[in-house]
């Protein structure tokens, strides 16, 4: 597989007077056979930003690099399909019902690959994603939506891909098969080694499925780092206040986080895109400026660049906003505890007895406690 890079990357619909400018320079890395994986509410830009990378929607400034070489250009000499897939949100609607699943799936083979490779290429990638081989013959209107959505991952890896961008793949899912699902994309990465940009608006998916987190507002990202990290010790407020949402209800559970993700998030109103705030776009709903700095004119003026191996665009991320955390805090707050052990005013919060920081969650019931979180 190979490396996707984003450079200064950003995407505007309309005219400069009136448009929007959904992606606003954004850098990010999906290494050599990782998944990296990317959060954020809805209007964030994520959905954005995956389709200029699969090439469906032109870039305004900067680039996007596969392997060095800008999309678009030819990758290593070959031609057909292109090296970065998407896998869309509907599973319902991203496969054509006049079609059979074989032929949705030949459909992206390279071209040299005919007559009978072809027909047992397509056997293969259906039970590589658990589906029989009969279902060739089948179309799409027979299936659930969770077997249309393997097939469409099977769609994506028949054209042999470099990279393969997931798009909300689970959003569409009844909760029972959600896990399923996640279940075969970490499966499919551990077998092939596939590169992979995983979106997603739910905190609990792409915790399970990645091992690196961004999380994007605004059309900017706001932070990015280690997914345990950031999950545990998240740097930027808009990070801190997404997990403070979590119910408290599902605390006591040590590696449990609510499949609805930021469906249910109670925070104020985000800004008009079309007209975002000058400097940090997270300065009129963001909790911690206040509590360093009442003026927080450097937070309208100045926009924030990300620092260090754990970034963070924030004038004021920890410690000098909220003091450093615990580690046995910051461990507990990776298994479902909001933000750190501490508020943002600095004071400490109540340790939850029920919380177990030591106990490693299991990786192969990760997917499980998902649904028995609902």
């Amino acid at each position: 597989m190979s490396e996707l890079r984003f450079e200064d990357v950003s995407v505007r619909f309309g005219s400069r007077r009136r448009g929007l400018t959904a992606v606003d320079g954004v850098d990010l890395v999906v290494p050599d056979s990782e998944i990296v994986g990317l959060v954020g509410e809805s209007g964030s830009g994520k959905s954005t930003l995956a389709r200029a990378a699969a090439g469906l929607t032109p870039v305004s400034g900067g680039r996007i690099l596969l392997d060095g070489k800008p999309i678009g250009a030819p990758a290593r000499g070959r031609r057909g399909p292109n090296p970065v897939q998407m896998v869309f949100q509907d599973p319902y609607s991203s496969l054509d019902p006049r079609m059979t699943i074989g032929e949705s799936i030949a459909e992206a083979m390279p071209r040299g690959v005919r007559g009978g490779a072809r027909r047992a290429e397509v056997t293969r990638l259906l039970e590589l994603v658990d589906l029989d081989g009969d279902r060739a013959h089948a179309y799409p209107g027979l299936l659930s939506g969770g077997q249309r959505q393997r097939v469409a991952l099977a769609r994506a890896l028949a054209a042999r891909p470099d990279v393969i961008v997931a798009d909300e793949i689970t959003s569409a899912l009844d909760v029972s098969i959600q896990g399923t699902v996640l279940n075969l994309v970490v499966d499919l990465q551990r077998e092939l080694g596939t590169s992979m940009l995983f979106i997603s608006h739910n905190l609990a998916v792409v915790r399970y499925v990645a091992r690196t987190i961004a999380v994007m507002y605004l059309g900017r990202i706001v932070e990015h780092g280690p997914a345990d990290e950031v999950l545990s010790n998240p740097q930027h407020p808009y990070t801190r206040d997404l997990l403070a949402a979590v119910p408290e209800s599902l605390h006591a559970e040590s590696d449990r986080m609510p499949v609805g993700g930021l469906d249910g998030v109670a925070l104020a109103e985000p800004a008009d895109p079309h007209t975002p705030p000058t400097g940090c776009r997270y300065h009129p709903r963001c909790p911690v400026g206040p509590v360093v700095r009442s003026d927080r004119e450097v937070c309208r003026t100045d926009a924030p660049t990300t620092e260090h191996l754990h970034l963070a665009a924030c004038h004021f991320a920890p410690p000098l906003a909220v003091g450093p955390a615990t580690r046995d805090a910051s461990d507990a707050a990776g298994r479902g505890v909001p933000a750190s052990g501490l508020h943002l005013d600095g004071r400490q919060k109540p340790a939850d007895p029920t919380i177990d920081a030591t106990t490693d969650p299991a990786p192969d019931t990760g997917a499980a406690d998902l649904q028995g979180a609902s």
